[in-house]
């Protein structure tokens, strides 16, 4: 008999089952795919955390998608180990293993109903009829989708079926959540109000989730951990606010958003941090304030100063964005609009500074 839907869980039991000793719920061990002489997972080895929201991000063809079709289970590994909950299920495939997917194409039945859509997967775990209208009616409350039950999937909108596909996968209540690019097909209101609506979700639910994207803000916004992948390995695993704040290679605080590396600047770098051999200063764009050339320098003992020369200023709504040219350099800031603030041109002579505190070091 399959469980009722749980219940909601707390902050408090969230943490606790994180902290946990036995947090580790899916384990790769030393993982390697290989298509024919390509290698698109190479050696990976990671834990991914009880009731975890983990998102591996990365550039087509760093091997996120294929991570997560192995632990599908739509592929097998070439060479090593696989585990969830222990076992091996490296050789197990998708239809044994109880975990529920979102596709990135939804796969919705286009012919059958909303309601009949969330009773099949039901269906064929031969729950009686009773119990599977109680489950479906509950789990259409909870993703906002009752008066739609009698609508196929032609007649909803992009976020509509979305929902209706999260549902989907979580009827059952596995243990497992899997998301492969969820919200690549919608337009950026729509994503990010999805994106809300999958964050509740699973602080409701507390499924250990996976999640696969390329896009940088939807894995800052939903994770508990990101993976960075690159050409199959895994380059920083780590807390959205960690990797975009210290990421450890100059690949990551690239892919992380826009970064000012500063490689052979023609300014002496002053910061807190001391540098190690093998790696360049960065500093984040909007770490960067922007004032007039003449303007007084404050706090000078924590702060380091260039003047330069506007290039360009790009507005972009809440944010102005301005390329700076520093002897050779070209810094980017970035800097939110607000009222009575003085728009730099280009051409103009400008100050810019920063707290030596904001400098990083990346490896090469």
């Amino acid at each position: 008999m399959i469980p009722p839907i749980r219940s909601p869980i707390s902050l408090e039991e969230k943490a606790a089952l994180e902290k946990s000793s036995d947090a580790a719920q899916i384990e790769f061990c030393n993982v390697t795919k290989m298509y024919g002489q390509v290698t698109a997972v190479r050696d990976l080895s990671l834990a991914i955390r009880r009731g975890e929201f983990l998102t591996m991000l990365g550039p087509s063809g760093s091997g996120k998608t294929t991570t997560l079709m192995l632990l599908a289970g739509f592929d097998m590994p070439d060479h090593g180990d696989i585990l969830i909950g222990g076992k091996s299920v490296a050789a197990v495939p998708s239809y044994h293993r109880d975990q529920g997917i979102v596709f990135q194409s939804y796969a919705l039945f286009p012919h059958l109903t909303v309601r009949r859509n969330l009773e099949f997967p039901l269906e064929m775990r031969g729950m009686k009829a009773a119990e599977r209208t109680k489950r479906v009616n509950s789990i259409l409350e909870r993703v906002h989708l009752r008066e739609f039950d009698t609508r196929v999937p032609s007649q909803l909108s992009g976020g509509q079926q979305q929902r209706v596909a999260l549902a989907r996968a979580l009827i059952a209540d596995p243990p497992l959540l899997l998301l492969d690019e969820p919200l690549s097909a919608l337009d950026r209101n729509l994503r990010e109000q999805m994106q809300g609506e999958i964050k509740s979700l699973h602080q409701e639910f507390g499924i250990t989730t996976v999640c696969v994207t390329h896009d940088q803000e939807e894995a800052l916004t939903l994770s508990d951990r990101i993976v960075v992948m690159r050409e199959g390995r895994v380059e920083q695993t780590d807390t959205p606010e960690t990797l975009y704040d210290w990421p450890a290679t100059r690949f990551v605080a690239n892919f992380m958003g826009e970064a000012n590396i500063l490689e052979n600047p023609c300014f002496r770098i002053e910061a807190d941090e001391r540098q190690s051999p093998g790696t360049v200063p960065m500093i984040r764009p909007e770490r960067i304030c922007i004032t007039s050339a003449d303007k007084k320098v404050a706090d000078k003992d924590y702060r380091q100063s260039v003047t330069g020369t506007v290039i360009n200023m790009i507005y972009a709504g809440p944010l102005r964005k301005y390329k700076v040219s520093v002897g050779s350099s070209v810094l980017v800031v970035r800097e939110h609009v607000s009222s009575g603030q003085h728009t730099f041109r280009a051409g103009e002579a400008v100050r810019l500074d920063w707290l030596r505190s904001d400098v990083r070091f990346v490896a090469t």
